[in-house]
């Protein structure tokens, strides 16, 4: 069986209950139980869950007081993504919470009852999640985070600091369903401004390094990393990679830049966890998710590491400094 945190404690808040653990026990068993698979570990999760429970307080749960979250971690291990999911739709939870377009995916292909809460960087029409973002049909909604459509100004925002990078890395991995199309589109993008892009495909740590070595050998200029969950739980190695290797990257999350990357520009990823929390909440008290509009970010962050960039040996020009949301010093 894949291995996976379940909750094995509880907290009783009434007299008398430590006294009485089968009391306790029926207590908790009362409780609405929250499903949540995740491809990544607990340790690499702590601020998205953080801001997870900030939106469920906000709707009045609070975890192991009237809410019993049930954790399944893949650390990595995305191949076991549908057996953990499969195993929260067994136990009957209330609600499960989905943070990727894979597990998304897996979550919907395991039931078509329970209500799922989602975290989607991909287009969640285009990927078959929802078939309307204001009035989804089925089981599904959440959070779109626009992540993979924002590939063109990721490329225009890495030329602008490092112009004179001709040929840039594309870091996709190759079993996300819409590879291809961020591909497609990116090449299009890099036409326009006069680049070309080399696809660099990782789907393990091995085939990281041999895309590291790769970057080296054919001189590759600057690097563009994907928005996805399997590189996403690789940050540390990442901006290991590229900081050993003095690769000029922009990532698609503050938290690679706030981990010692060069740049990001994606949505704030405690907005949109937030937003989860807020919406698994409300469908604990009733509402249905063809009640609630699949929510769009309305801002992105931009995050310049000015220490990297020292690093980097590289002047970050002040039309740059001028955009960043949030410059590291």
């Amino acid at each position: 069986m894949a291995s996976y945190i379940g909750r094995r404690k509880f907290l009783a808040t009434l007299g008398g209950a430590a006294a009485c653990p089968l009391a306790a026990r029926a207590q908790q068993s009362a409780m609405p139980v929250i499903g949540f698979p995740s491809g990544r570990g607990l340790k690499d999760s702590a601020s998205d869950l953080a801001a997870f429970r900030q939106g469920l307080n906000e709707i009045g749960y609070v975890e192991a007081r009237n809410v019993t979250i049930e954790y399944r971690w893949a650390e990595g291990k995305f191949d076991q993504l549908p057996a953990l999911t499969t195993d929260l739709v067994s136990r009957q939870v209330a609600v499960i919470v989905a943070f990727g377009t894979t597990i998304s995916l897996a979550a919907k292909a395991a039931t078509r009852t329970i209500p799922i809460v989602f975290f989607s960087g991909a287009d969640p029409i285009a990927a078959g999640l929802v078939t309307s973002l204001n009035r989804p049909d089925s089981n599904l909604t959440g959070v779109n985070v626009f992540s993979n459509v924002l590939n063109a100004k990721r490329l225009q925002l890495l030329r602008e600091l490092v112009p004179a990078a001709v040929l840039v890395g594309m870091l996709v991995n190759p079993a996300v369903a819409t590879t291809q199309s961020e591909v497609l589109e990116s090449q299009t993008a890099a036409e326009k401004m006069g680049q070309r892009i080399r696809v660099l495909n990782a789907s393990t740590d091995r085939e990281i390094d041999a895309a590291f070595a790769t970057i080296v050998e054919e001189r590759i200029g600057g690097l563009l990393v994907q928005a996805e969950p399997f590189l996403t739980s690789r940050r540390d190695q990442l901006v290991l990679w590229t900081t050993r290797h003095v690769v000029p990257t922009i990532f698609p999350w503050r938290e690679f830049t706030t981990a010692g990357g060069l740049m990001s520009y994606g949505t704030g990823f405690t907005s949109a966890f937030r937003q989860v929390g807020l919406y698994a909440g409300q469908i604990l008290q009733g509402a249905k998710p063809t009640d609630l509009p699949v929510v769009q970010p309305t801002k992105f962050e931009f995050v310049i590491n000015l220490k990297a960039a020292k690093a980097f040996g590289l002047e970050v020009p002040a039309t740059l400094l001028a955009l960043a949301d949030e410059v590291i010093e």
